[in-house]
């Protein structure tokens, strides 16, 4: 299962159509899966592992990100947090677990996210 931004979801579009998809935009504060042109390469090994992509909103992974600071003392990135937001949207049942990667968050996203607002693109 995959997981993208709802604002920046041309991977979800490219996983749809079997091919690379171009978007206009990609207007998400998750920096890490703002992209607007997949790579066809990357796409075909999505298509070829993934069961689905699911797109979760901008809230939901800032609330991821305030999750996983208050249950593992760990600073996720954006990127790092959506997969957290992507099973709290689309849980398959059973055991599940994700990957919380990076460390990239700037002070001023940070206190936007710790104050329970969302930050902007």
């Amino acid at each position: 299962m995959g997981v993208v931004s709802a604002a920046a979801d041309a991977t979800a579009r490219s996983f749809e159509a079997g091919y690379a998809v171009n978007t206009d935009s990609a207007a998400t504060f998750v920096d890490g899966v703002a992209t607007r042109s997949p790579d066809p390469a990357a796409i075909a090994i999505i298509c070829a592992g993934a069961s689905r992509i699911v797109r979760v909103s901008e809230d939901a992974t800032a609330a991821a990100m305030r999750t996983l600071l208050d249950t593992t003392h760990q600073l996720p990135e954006p990127a790092g947090a959506i997969a957290l937001a992507g099973l709290a949207e689309d849980a398959p049942g059973g055991r599940s677990a994700i990957v919380m990667s990076g460390g990239n968050c700037d002070t001023p996203m940070l206190a936007e996210i710790l104050a329970g607002r969302t930050p902007k693109p």
